[in-house]
């Protein structure tokens, strides 16, 4: 028997829209002409015996268990009886468990506070990443508690660790151990160091893009270099950031704490922003703790490091192509605000290339049932054939395959499901998770081998419509079975509304990769530019994406949905950098960096130029290489820097800012300090850190400290030319009365001709003399396990009394005898490979400054290392072969912050052990807080 159920009206809308849908999407095309059917569709009666009993498992699910993925509840079965194997004996999973019985999982909760987490502490979680916001808790978890925490009143729903991968083509990302790349990270960083020294090896690597973009002519015609813009990237991590730094191929790039991830991606992309926007500060997140983490680190960008231009090249499996799940929600946020967001089109392939494995379209019901319980399969063949299963190529193999179909987010109440199956019929991966409100209308296998094939099974509800992914994969003919694919499968955040979706050209050589058979790929224009005979990278995804669904779940207000037209740009890839193995660095996630910097120039040459019209001089203005008009692979076209600044009417911009003062007493004892109840004159310097003169320079200089008085209150600077340094004479007086230590405050209004103008700097004045002995306050508490890879770390509470108004701060990893014996109990931190560890401490006042943040790569122990601002090395450049790890060192944040208040209350000290595997305790660390006299 089967379940039929009376269609409901938003069934009813998506059905009458799905003709529209189909004509923008393109219609279903086989590879060939249509096929007949093929042994009762495809499905063999082996493969219907084998979903029959795969369906008796999910039919005897408890209630708890139908808010756990299918793949956990079914290889949880297996664990308990292996006779499952002897039905379906090619049955895989895919779950990894570790070797204590344990599973990386999102919990997905209406809320999340402190109750739910300490639950999962309570079920022997490890916390990996809590997000309120995104209401989702990353955890490690025992596989046999899952459904003992599901049963939580407020857990919708408990599924494998989100995946994702970024958008590099031919290069898969590495599995690489982290004691190999802790290796890796401290050669390059020991070879670049030595290039420097030697001056050799060292000449700077410019993306080929750059040229190819015009952007070289540009910066040198219109004077625009990208200053007063922040561009921030995000990928999977920025291993050699330090090596690219200490060659010179980077600048200070800003990493939000304890979210450099691992990797290199990131880094290269940076290069190129940098290449195109040298004058332009960078920022860094990782993309890769979960699509939670993902999502707050992009709001932690643009709300706590003020990006300007955010871009990333990573695409989570489960993000929806029906509605904005929550990184495409934190991406609204940030555009809301006004950042200018990009993100790579992908490199699924295009339907006109024959290089996608997609097919979108309203289910079909075959009249084929597929076991003894409710369901039909889906009939693929758009023709008056049946073909039930749809073939993928042989290079198909290890691919991710998504299915989505048209319900809300977090409330389907349709059930289908998704088989892979080899060759002889057998199901070798199944996701067949239950749907009855809570869950989200998504099911997910990996291929195992090329040639598989793919079943959509109705288990019961309405004819959605759907979509299904082969990422990286095509469907291909095999025998009489036809492979059938749509256009469409770009989405995600990447196809959030107001982002900016980039497709790939090549900039140079032609990109070797592909499968067995394809014709030759495209070669770029370098050294010449981009114009209207440029080609697309035959793996650049294509377009358009329709959504049925808003944020919060509603329908969209029309019918046949909202078509959003993506990708909307295209811009290069293939481009050298000098991040080891991103020479060449091809696919659209090199060109997502292109298309971000240019837009950083615009910015830089338009300052406050609104996002609607940045995004109308971008399309407007971009060179159109595909069919003719805006279309579902190029977009507009090609961005070329020229024509954009141009268009916008680009101009240098000065940005005139004052620098740290020198105070020269002129009263008083005669020494160097400025003391209460003397003057001084105050000689106060004013940069010129922008691109174009900075002319009718003044400064008004302003007390905020009582009874100080600054003469004269205003000083014209005249006229300071772009990377010149004015300078001029204030005289200061501080009233008797004013506090040792306590500094004087003055505010440094700098204005100027420009739009960037006025800058304003706040400036400390110290006053009273330094100390020159420290009082020493140090954590007297027992030794304290760090817990193995969970985020939550562990903190330690060092109190300061009687210290006043700090000096100078100074923090020490303290102990009694080093060395890098593994257990020593003598260490002020003893750890296996300190890479793993990230520390920051914090102020009484609420600074969180970071000391450490996972140097050191295999090197264990951290033993007498003191941090200090005046330290002649950083922190981020030592290595393993430095372990034990000792000495004065500079910390990746400066401790100077914390001398603006006083130094009494309590400081803590987190330490996060990012990494599982390597253990080790907290025991001995102190403050230095040198005072005043």
């Amino acid at each position: 028997m089967r379940l039929r159920l009376r269609p409901s009206r938003l069934t009813t809308v998506l059905v009458a829209g799905a003709t529209c849908l189909a004509a923008a999407l393109g219609a279903v095309t086989p590879a060939v002409a249509a096929p007949s059917a093929a042994d009762d569709g495809g499905l063999s009666e082996r493969t219907a015996r084998q979903i029959n009993v795969l369906q008796r498992v999910k039919a005897a699910q408890s209630k708890a268990e139908s808010k756990v993925d299918s793949r956990l509840v079914v290889e949880q079965r297996l664990r308990q009886d292996r006779s499952l194997l002897s039905a379906a004996p090619e049955l895989n999973t895919g779950i990894a468990v570790g070797g204590n019985g344990s599973v990386l999982v999102e919990i997905r909760a209406d809320r999340v506070g402190d109750e739910l987490v300490a639950d999962v502490r309570r079920h022997g979680g490890v916390l990996r990443h809590v997000s309120p916001a995104t209401r989702t808790v990353r955890a490690e978890l025992p596989l046999s508690s899952l459904a003992k925490l599901a049963a939580r009143g407020d857990v919708r729903q408990i599924e494998p660790a989100s995946e994702a991968m970024t958008a590099r083509a031919g290069a898969p990302k590495s599995a690489e151990t982290k004691e190999a790349r802790g290796k890796r990270i401290a050669e390059q960083a020991r070879a670049a160091l030595a290039a420097k020294q030697q001056r050799a090896g060292v000449a700077a690597v410019t993306s080929e893009g750059d040229r190819a973009h015009n952007a070289d002519n540009a910066r040198r015609d219109y004077k625009v270099t990208g200053v007063g813009a922040k561009l921030c990237a995000m990928s999977d991590g920025v291993d050699s950031l330090a090596a690219m730094r200490t060659l010179g191929e980077l600048p200070a790039v800003d990493v939000l704490a304890g979210q450099e991830g691992d990797g290199d991606e990131g880094t290269a992309m940076l290069e190129i922003l940098h290449d195109v926007a040298p004058g332009a500060s960078l920022g860094f997140a990782t993309a890769f703790n979960g699509d939670a983490s993902f999502a707050d680190n992009i709001r932690k960008l643009r709300f706590e490091l003020k990006c300007d231009v955010i871009v990333d090249d990573v695409l989570y499996f489960n993000e929806s192509p029906f509605q904005d799940g929550i990184i495409a929600q934190a991406v609204n946020d940030v555009t809301a605000h006004g950042a200018l967001f990009f993100s790579s089109a992908g490199n699924e392939g295009n339907l006109a290339d024959g290089t996608s494995g997609h097919w979108e379209g309203k289910f079909v019901d075959s009249g084929k049932g597929v076991g003894r319980f409710v369901g039909t399969a889906h009939d693929f063949d758009p023709g008056a054939g049946v073909q039930i299963i749809n073939p993928m190529s042989a290079g198909s193999n290890g691919k991710p395959v998504t299915l989505f179909w048209a319900d809300p987010l977090q409330r389907s109440t349709n059930d289908y499901d998704l088989y892979l199956l080899d060759g002889n019929g057998n199901v070798v991966a199944l996701s067949q998770g239950v749907q009855d409100g809570l869950q989200d209308p998504y099911e997910r296998v990996n291929t195992t081998a090329g040639g598989q094939r793919l079943a959509v099974v109705k288990y019961r509800g309405e004819d959605k419509y759907l979509s299904l992914s082969v990422l990286r994969g095509r469907f291909k003919d095999a025998g009489e079975l036809k492979g059938f694919a749509t256009s469409g499968v770009t989405r995600g955040h990447s196809a959030a509304k107001d982002a900016f979706s980039v497709a790939a050209a090549p900039a140079a050589k032609a990109f070797t990769g592909g499968e067995a058979g394809d014709p030759a790929n495209p070669a770029g224009p370098y050294p010449g530019s981009f114009d209207g005979s440029s080609k697309l990278e035959r793996f650049s995804s294509d377009g358009p994406r329709r959504v049925f669904f808003n944020a919060d779940g509603t329908p969209v207000a029309s019918p046949e949905g909202e078509l959003r037209q993506k990708p909307d740009l295209t811009a290069a890839d293939g481009v050298v950098t000098k991040t080891p193995g991103f020479s060449p660095f091809y696919g659209t996630s090199a060109a997502a960096p292109h298309a971000a910097a240019i837009a950083g120039l615009i910015l830089s040459g338009n300052p406050g130029l609104p996002a609607a019209e940045v995004r109308q001089a971008l399309t407007s203005t971009a060179v159109d290489i595909g069919a003719p008009g805006v279309d579902n692979r190029a977009g507009a076209g090609i961005v070329l820097t020229d024509k954009v600044l141009a268009h916008t009417g680009a101009s240098p911009q000065p940005r005139a800012v004052a620098q740290s003062p020198t105070v020269s007493p002129t009263s008083g004892d005669g020494d160097a300090f400025l003391e209460p109840g003397e003057s001084a004159a105050l000689f106060l310097p004013v940069l010129n850190n922008g691109d174009g003169t900075a002319a009718s320079v003044s400064v008004a200089l302003t007390a905020t400290s009582p009874g100080v008085t600054v003469a004269p209150r205003t000083k014209n600077y005249g006229t300071i030319e772009a990377g010149q340094t004015g300078l001029n004479q204030f005289a200061i007086t501080v009233p008797a009365s004013h506090p040792i230590g306590d500094p004087v405050v003055l505010s440094a209004k700098v204005t100027f001709a420009g739009s960037l103008s006025p800058t304003t700097t706040a400036l400390n004045i110290p006053i009273g003399r330094p100390s020159p002995v420290a009082k020493n306050f140090a954590y007297a508490g027992e030794p304290v396990a760090i817990p193995d890879g969970d985020s939550a770390g562990v903190t330690v509470t060092i109190p300061v009394t009687g210290a006043g108004r700090p000096s100078k701060v100074t923090f020490s990893l303290d102990g009694t005898d080093c060395s890098a014996a593994e257990g020593s109990t003598t260490a002020g931190i003893s750890h296996t490979y300190v890479g793993d560890l990230a520390g920051t401490l914090t102020s009484p006042s609420g600074q969180v400054l970071t000391l450490f943040q996972r140097q050191g790569g295999g090197g264990n122990n951290l033993c007498q290392v003191v941090f200090d601002d005046g330290a002649a090395q950083p922190f981020s450049g030592v290595t393993a072969a430095q372990a034990p790890f000792t000495g004065t060192w500079r910390p990746v944040a400066p401790l100077a912050p914390t001398l603006r208040g006083t130094a009494d209350g309590n400081w803590t000290l987190k330490v996060v052990d990012n990494v599982r595997t390597d253990a080790g305790h907290l025991r001995n660390v102190s403050l230095h807080i040198n005072g005043y006299e």
